[in-house]
């Protein structure tokens, strides 16, 4: 009995055995055997015409700067601008009380009128002592005292005359006008104040249609413009483009020309002056402002542009990965250049017509198969900023002196 039940046991274990050992050999159905493609983003590399920039700094200047002083002294009648507006030219400002001074020209004016009637007088004095002295009815010394006291009579008329017009001169003085287009400070005297001729301040103003900007540039910068303008025929300094940006702008908004060159390097810093002409037709910039200068610092070149998140880094080397046959992708070393409008220009490493992984890059491996995603390197409006900035590197025409304003993206 003993026998028989042992030997049951044995036959169960030996199928349990053979069981499990056909479940371990057979393949897993629900298992896959290919793990997927890596998702990445790949872009075809932009190619556009530019130039390299130099960066500087400096502060705009307005080109017209005027201390209001009075001409004449006299108290303050009325103040007739708004601190801080635009004026034009001739536009009336301030007015001193004018009755001290026109009472003066009407003195002066009586005056005149006595004057010239003693003119006329001793006109006919004169006239009637030559007739008298051709019929030898007087003497001739007589008829010269006549003529003598005519000629005296002129005088004193022409000395009144003289008065009389620096009388009304400083009358008009009385009237404080723009003597530019501009921008006003604030007045320092109200109504009812005496001034002093010459003496007191009464407000500032600034021309702003055009403002300066001046800013140092290095001796290799200088030799290098003077290089670029000296092989360009019938081309000069005045011709050169400058692109400006503020403190508070990502990318130069404004667009002037070289202006001025100084006629020597400061020896001390090694540094030249340089001055540019900005537009300032719709008065948003102001005298004193920080800005960034561009000076192109070569000819145009074809560029070879991409994003900086497509560019890795390998021990301290630039790389991107560009997609190939069957969506193999490899690494590909790259020389960096300035950032131009967002994309960063490549020196070395990529040609026209390549394709580089621009998201995903940890995700793909050089040698190995991605499902590649066709994206955009760069949107329709920064592919317009640039063929703009390409445009702005000409030359300035000769016909057009002006600089011509930009408007911020």
């Amino acid at each position: 009995m003993r026998t028989s039940s042992s030997n049951s046991l044995k036959h169960a274990l030996a199928l349990v055995a053979v069981s499990t050992l056909g479940a371990c050999g057979q393949p897993n159905q629900g298992a896959s055997t290919e793990h997927p493609l890596p998702v990445v983003s790949v872009a075809e590399v932009v190619v556009q015409s530019l130039a390299d920039w130099d960066e500087f700094s400096g502060r705009l200047q307005a080109p017209e700067s005027v201390d209001l002083r009075p001409r004449v002294s006299g108290h303050i009648d009325r103040v007739l601008f708004r601190d801080g507006s635009l004026v034009k030219k001739g536009e009336l400002l301030f007015q001193i009380d004018p009755r001290p001074l026109q009472a003066e020209v009407n003195r002066l004016d009586a005056q005149l009128q006595q004057a010239r009637t003693k003119q006329t007088r001793a006109a006919s004095e004169a006239q009637r002592g030559e007739k008298l002295r051709a019929n030898q009815a007087i003497s001739a010394e007589l008829a010269d005292a006549r003529k003598t006291a005519h000629q005296e009579a002129s005088s004193a008329v022409a000395a009144i005359r003289a008065q009389l017009d620096a009388a009304r001169l400083n009358l008009s003085f009385t009237r404080i006008t723009a003597p530019i287009d501009g921008r006003i400070g604030r007045a320092q005297v109200t109504a009812g104040n005496l001034v002093n001729e010459g003496a007191t301040l009464l407000t500032t103003l600034v021309g702003t249609k055009e403002l300066y900007a001046y800013f140092d540039i290095d001796e290799a910068t200088y030799l290098k413009q003077i290089r670029r303008i000296r092989s360009e025929k019938a081309f000069s300094p005045s011709r050169v483009p400058v692109h400006l940006a503020l403190s508070t702008d990502e990318r130069p908004a404004y667009e002037g020309r070289l202006d001025f060159l100084d006629n020597q390097v400061n020896p001390r810093t090694g540094t030249l002056q340089a001055r540019a002409v900005i537009d300032n037709g719709e008065n948003e910039l102001t005298p004193g402002l920080y800005v960034r200068l561009q000076l192109p610092a070569s000819d145009r070149y074809p560029a070879t542009l991409v994003r900086d998140e497509a560019i890795g880094t390998d021990l301290g080397n630039r790389f991107v990965l560009v997609l190939g046959k069957d969506a193999v992708v490899s690494y590909r070393a790259v020389q960096l250049g300035p950032k131009v409008e967002g994309l960063r220009v490549i020196r070395e490493g990529l040609k026209a017509g390549d394709s580089i992984v621009v998201n995903g890059l940890q995700h793909a491996r050089p040698g190995a198969r991605v499902a590649p995603e066709p994206v955009a390197m760069a949107t329709a409006e920064v592919l317009a900023r640039l063929t703009r900035l390409n445009a702005s590197t000409e030359p300035t025409p000769v016909a057009q002196q002006g600089p011509e304003r930009r408007t911020s993206p």
